[in-house]
């Protein structure tokens, strides 16, 4: 039903969209090129620029769309041979520091023409997943560009922060360089209220919330290239970036249940800092003969440091009492290299065999002081020292990955590419804990796809995926979203969860520029899924901790569209409306009945509208999305379960949330933006329920609903290239 639906949507835009006016656009062999003529109307000062001018580009710039399955998901495994943009058909090697960060860096000037690659070929640099964007620079012997962007954001309670960008790019013979620095602020005033009710409903306290962070974040990067020869390309790319989170907070208690009734506060201070760098480079050598060797590397590190103090008085201003000093830190380090060989094997055949070994390592720290009797602490802010378990870890995994990647050519109108991964891992857990256990996983991928017309592609995959552990998880963290749990325990015996992953994709662009109709049908079939389960040292103190709870089925199905209303006399005007819908689901032992899965929620919807004035150097837009399903019971939107309380949220993955924008380039050739986020002042409200023991036994006894809320923000920009 949904093919039949998708097909015969697009046969009816195609004719309506027949009367849009064609532009500069050429499709060869399922790749979409726009050349740099196309943007010239527009005034577009960086990359970004130029990609929010074509329809439906969001499809590619957001991969795959599928997100990682389960709260255990500690990010992308490794380098890989994925990827979804390119600059001059090659991939940056970085992981934070990454392709797609650096659209708003570089120089609409410098582009020569923009490609979406709708295909798989062993020519390619990455392993394309869905659509590929390929930024191709021009070739100029000796060029650079300045480009600026000042502003500032103003927030709800008047404050007004500076925000600002610096990008310096160009090419020196066969020497290309961007060197940027930008700094945007993190400030966050968060209004929050919480009602407390007893079982039966009576009015147990409330508690309001004032909680301030002010936080700037600074980054710097660089992306170097240099064509030593015609077949030599050496590239290197390093980001530094800091902010310091620190916050404060202040918690005003009302007791209903006391006689009379009494108020009382709680302040927080809650210093942080937090940094991270990255340093990647690659290397590339194109044989004689059309093989290609590839080299790359990565080394990165990530610190954070939170140090929590909580004091309770009467009143604002009276004595303070400290009763809780909460102190973590981490660092988190990867080096991983990568290097392989291609080749065509026969015509229309190529086969690239390689391997990446990686190491990772996580340090982490936690000292916990209350306000108890017993010997008070320096180490634990003057308080007495709780014996926390597994408190101080080290956790390293050192991996070794061969891969073979087959791509064949079927026919013109045909492609598949099969590739066969074996990886060994030995994961050694030290500290608190001495643990040493080994993995080894085979991981399978097919990716077939067929152009059933120009226009019309069909795409189907199946692999095998192996999760990337958060080494968080295995050792005493902090749980920042419940206030009666400081600590939360960590688990030395979690294993990577193992996915079966099934998508179909059918893909239709319209005529003359006319927009793109998505729709993508996916199943996982999951094993090992991380879940909460129980750990607990007797019933009467119930601990849980992440770790692998069974096996979990995700469905899910997007349609997505693009349409340029050219069918309306409107060829500038862009219409975009997607839906999600999602349903997983696994047997949890732990509460004894089968439960959704986070981050999988019901899905949601998001519209837009983009209408570009060139003629008066004009754009303006806006954007909505809403989630599918309430808060609470089997219909809402998010649950997360846990030994003896379950959360409900109002919002997942995508929250109720209004942009707009308007940009018009005039005084002195520059270009200037308003931007007006959460439009709607959206709260964001969550309901906790709590119960006597197990929460499978049912015996409630309390129900916490909150609301929170950070108001809309206005933000101001000016560009330009020099």
């Amino acid at each position: 039903m949904t093919i039949k639906f998708s097909y015969g949507a697009a046969v009816l835009l195609s004719v309506l969209s027949s009367l849009v006016q064609a532009q500069e656009v050429t499709e060869n062999d399922g790749t979409v090129t726009y050349s740099a003529a196309y943007f010239a109307e527009y005034g577009a000062v960086s990359v970004s620029d130029m990609l929010n001018r074509i329809p439906g580009i969001g499809l590619a710039l957001e991969g795959n769309q599928v997100p990682s399955f389960g709260p255990g998901a500690g990010g992308d495994r490794g380098l890989g041979g994925e990827g979804q943009i390119l600059i001059n058909g090659k991939r940056l090697a970085g992981k934070a520091n990454e392709a797609s960060s650096q659209l708003d860096r570089i120089s609409a000037d410098q582009v020569n023409y923009i490609e979406i690659i709708r295909g798989t070929s062993g020519d390619l640099d990455v392993r394309n997943t869905g659509q590929l964007v390929n930024i191709v620079l021009n070739e100029e012997l000796s060029t650079s560009n300045l480009s600026t962007e000042l502003g500032f954001t103003r927030f709800d309670d008047g404050e007004v922060k500076p925000l600002g960008t610096v990008s310096y790019s160009g090419q020196t013979g066969q020497f290309n360089y961007l060197l940027s620095a930008d700094v945007r602020s993190g400030y966050r005033l968060q209004e929050s209220f919480e009602t407390s009710l007893l079982a039966d409903h009576s009015l147990n306290e409330t508690r309001a919330y004032d909680r301030l962070t002010d936080q700037t974040n600074y980054r710097l990067n660089s992306n170097l290239v240099y064509q030593a020869t015609p077949s030599d390309r050496i590239a290197f790319n390093a980001l530094f970036s800091e902010n310091d989170p620190s916050s404060e907070l202040i918690r005003t208690i009302t007791d209903y249940q006391s006689s009379p009734i009494s108020s009382s506060i709680e302040r927080e201070d809650m210093p942080a800092t937090s940094d991270n760098w990255e340093f990647g480079g690659d290397y590339e050598h194109n044989f004689d003969d059309g093989g290609k060797f590839k080299l790359l590397f990565i080394v990165n590190e990530r610190n954070n440091s939170n140090n929590r103090e909580r004091f309770a008085s009467s009143a604002l201003g009276q004595e303070e009492t400290k009763n809780l000093f909460l102190d973590t830190s981490s660092r988190y380090r990867e080096r991983i290299v990568r290097t392989s060989y291609a080749w065509g094997v026969v015509e229309g055949q190529t086969l690239e065999l390689g391997v990446e070994g990686a190491q990772t390592i996580q340090d982490s720290s936690l000292r916990l002081g209350l306000n108890v009797p017993g010997t008070s602490s320096p180490l634990h802010g003057g308080l007495t020292a709780i014996p926390v378990p597994n408190a101080f870890s080290e956790v390293e995994e050192m991996r070794m990955e061969g891969f073979a990647i087959h791509n064949w050519q079927i026919n013109s109108r045909m492609s598949l590419e099969s590739s066969l991964l074996y990886e060994v891992s030995e994961i050694e857990q030290a500290g608190d804990i001495n643990k040493k256990r080994d993995f080894d996983f085979i991981k399978p991928k097919l990716d077939f796809r067929f152009d059933i017309s120009r226009s019309f592609q069909l795409r189907m995959s199946a692999e095998k995926d192996v999760s990337q552990l958060s080494f968080r998880d295995f050792s005493a963290g902090v749980n920042q979203q419940d206030d009666d749990q400081d600590t939360v325990a960590g688990n030395p015996e979690l294993e990577q969860e193992e996915t079966w992953r099934y998508n179909i994709n059918l893909d239709y662009r319209l005529p003359n520029d006319g927009g793109v109709l998505n729709s993508r049908f996916f199943y996982y079939d999951v094993g090992n899924s991380i879940g909460k389960i129980d750990v607990s040292p007797d019933p009467q103190n119930l601990v849980s901790t992440n770790g692998n709870v069974g096996d979990g089925k995700v469905f899910a199905l997007y349609l997505n569209a693009s349409i340029r209303l050219g069918f309306l006399n409107l060829p500038q005007a862009v219409v975009t409306a997607s839906l999600n819908l999602e349903d997983a689901y696994l047997y949890d032992p732990l509460i004894g009945k089968t439960r959704t899965i986070v981050p999988f929620d019901r899905g949601g919807i998001r519209l837009g509208y983009r209408q570009d004035m060139p003629e008066r150097n004009l754009s303006f837009g806006i954007n909505y999305q809403e989630p599918i399903g309430g808060m609470g019971g089997t219909g809402g939107n998010r649950v997360q379960y846990d030994i003896d309380n379950v959360t409900f949220y109002n919002g997942g993955k995508l929250s109720s949330n209004l942009t707009l924008f308007a940009e018009k380039t005039g005084f002195a050739n520059l270009t200037y933006r308003m931007e007006i986020n959460n439009g709607l002042d959206h709260e964001f409200c969550t309901q906790r329920k709590r119960f006597n023991g197990y929460l499978r036994d049912r015996d409630l006894i309390e129900i916490e609903n909150t609301c929170s809320a950070n108001g809309p923000e206005f933000v101001f920009k000016v560009r330009s290239t020099f």
